[in-house]
């Protein structure tokens, strides 16, 4: 399921998805995620988009890769990863976009549901 989500405080719809995603997934406001984002990048000499970057921030809290089976690796959607995993925190990478989902739904700017999971982070929720 999607859930309209920007929580851009000026409003604006911009290229900021990781913010999004870690706003989400951490349970912090938009500025709290552009910040976590801005200082890892900034110590890591690169830019707070890169999957480096916002894999550093997952990892230190708390999230951990989450192991695609070789043979499901693209052939599963945004939609369709939420689908079979129902429960938990995630953050799924696609082709060029970020997007994180809570208990089976996805908070996003727009329905990305029918993008290709590539990578996931998870964090398991007590």
């Amino acid at each position: 399921m999607w859930k309209y989500y920007l929580n851009n405080p000026c409003g604006r719809v911009v290229g900021d998805c990781a913010v999004r995603a870690l706003s989400v997934a951490l349970d912090m406001t938009w500025q709290e995620a552009f910040l976590k984002l801005a200082t890892a990048a900034y110590g890591m000499c690169d830019m707070p988009s890169s999957n480096s970057v916002i894999w550093a921030v997952l990892r230190q809290n708390g999230f951990e890769a989450f192991n695609i089976p070789g043979n499901m690796i693209g052939h599963f959607t945004v939609r369709g990863f939420c689908e079979a995993n129902p429960t938990g925190t995630y953050v799924m990478f696609t082709s060029g976009h970020v997007v994180a989902a809570k208990d089976g739904t996805f908070f996003d700017s727009w329905d990305s549901g029918s993008e290709t999971v590539l990578f996931v982070w998870y964090r398991r929720d007590e």
